[in-house]
């Protein structure tokens, strides 16, 4: 790998602490108290939720603190929050749970297993990439550099937010390092400014760059209500933040507003963003560039956007951190299946929110999906740096291999819906397509279609 600047390893074993609190320099850094990280080639806790204790296999926690003691509170309160009441966010993951597996018997699965397949043309060893992820230094001092890294040592590709703490020309650079040939696909997801210029800069930068593609976020033109993000205390008495459009944003202890770092970061989107603005960003791009809508939740939005002539769409909630107790993401998933099978053959179908584990990907896969990205998973393995993102994608990676086997297939090719059971959740899922309620029948005067 090529050599970054000097860190403190993140791969150290429990009987050494580890205080990252000299290499941090934001002022979320880690505190002073020391803190111990398990072997790395113990597996990683694939739930990212407060106070998790290891499995049995892992050292005790009385002896390795957990994961998500590693993070500050500003740290964890940001990477982990969700909108208001977290119900989108606790139900993306609990929905796979009532999609059952339908494995078959009696099938040669002796062969080995390759997840390799193509993202928008685009060659990758995983199905599995590392969705946008903003200010990932927060939780490593190297943040997306070390992601990219990551996900070039397992071949998986990587959507590089807006909002990254590093800017694009480092992260593309560490990519792209002659050391590492080739690079793995980079994405560049694309929150619109307010003031257009600026993103159109943006875009033709990327673009120049050897970015693959434009992943367009749709699903979150105003910042959600995050509270515990807005209620985490900063570790000093004021905060700056420079936007990647070069803004610059103020958090003060004590502020009546809240705290929240997401509001902030997203104090510079155009919430006018509207389908008109597909033209103009395809305008700005080479004949057939791949652009991808991020954020469609209903079917309506899926055949639109196809008739919009995308290449892709992500169906995706934003991890819950936008609206609360919108439709989990497998739920959209099998909405387009049931009211718009057609898109997935016009375009390329990708979906992120609550996936945890190699069961989920497979799940995903049966219903349609190119591929499945993985944000807070990212960040979690990011405590470890590079190595954590790579261990942490091998791990749902092996659990994938695990899962297709244990169904009676060796390829991808062979992932179809007769797999699943989804009887447990097909009464939640829409039967036709429309954008009326199929019983309440009254609108508003006045109200937009579409």
């Amino acid at each position: 790998m090529p050599q970054l600047p000097s860190t403190k390893s993140t791969s150290q074993t429990c009987s050494k602490p580890l205080s990252l609190a000299s290499s941090r320099s934001s002022p979320w850094a880690y505190s002073t108290h020391p803190h111990y990280l398990p072997p790395l080639t113990l597996h990683l806790p694939l739930q990212p939720l407060e106070n998790l204790p290891y499995p049995p296999s892992s050292p005790p926690t009385t002896s390795c603190a957990s994961l998500s003691k590693l993070f500050p509170p500003k740290t964890r309160a940001f990477v982990f929050s969700a909108a208001t009441d977290l119900h989108t966010h606790v139900a993306n993951t609990a929905t796979f749970s009532f999609i059952t597996l339908r494995p078959r018997i009696l099938r040669d699965v002796s062969a080995s297993i390759s997840l390799s397949s193509t993202l928008l043309s685009c060659p990758v060893s995983t199905p599995i990439f590392a969705a946008p992820t903003s200010l990932g230094k927060t939780v490593h001092p190297l943040g997306e550099l070390e992601i990219s890294l990551g996900c070039r040592s397992v071949n998986a590709a990587q959507v590089i937010s807006t909002s990254a703490s590093y800017p694009l020309p480092s992260i593309v650079s560490i990519a792209t390092s002659s050391s590492l040939t080739p690079p793995h696909p980079l994405f560049f997801q694309l929150y619109l400014d307010k003031t257009r210029s600026r993103s159109a800069a943006l875009v033709t930068s990327a673009v120049s760059l050897g970015i693959k593609a434009i992943f367009l976020t749709v699903d979150a033109p105003i910042p959600g209500k995050r509270e515990a993000d807005e209620r985490a205390s900063l570790a000093t008495s004021t905060l700056t933040i420079t936007t990647p459009m070069g803004d610059t944003a103020t958090l003060t202890k004590g502020d009546s507003s809240g705290g929240g770092l997401g509001r902030l970061i997203g104090s510079y989107v155009d919430s006018s963003l509207n389908w008109d603005d597909i033209p103009w960003l395809r305008s700005l791009l080479p004949d057939g560039f791949p652009i991808v809508i991020k954020g469609i939740q209903t079917a309506a939005d899926a055949v639109r956007a196809m008739e919009a002539g995308v290449q892709g769409i992500v169906v995706s909630n934003h991890g819950g951190r936008s609206l609360d107790t919108s439709t989990p993401s497998v739920l959209a998933l099998l909405e387009l299946q049931r009211c718009c099978p057609e898109v997935f053959g016009r375009m390329e179908v990708f979906v992120d929110g609550g996936v945890m584990r190699g069961t989920d990907v497979f799940k995903c896969l049966c219903l349609g999906a190119r591929g499945v990205g993985i944000g807070r998973g990212v960040l979690w393995g990011l405590g470890y740096g590079w190595e954590g993102v790579g261990r942490y994608i091998e791990i749902l990676n092996e659990e994938l291999k695990t899962t297709m086997k244990m169904c009676g297939i060796t390829s991808l090719d062979e992932v179809h819906p007769g797999l699943l059971n989804t009887r447990k959740v097909d009464h939640l899922v829409p039967e036709v397509l429309s954008e009326e309620h199929p019983y309440v029948k009254w609108r508003p005067k006045g109200m937009k279609r579409g």
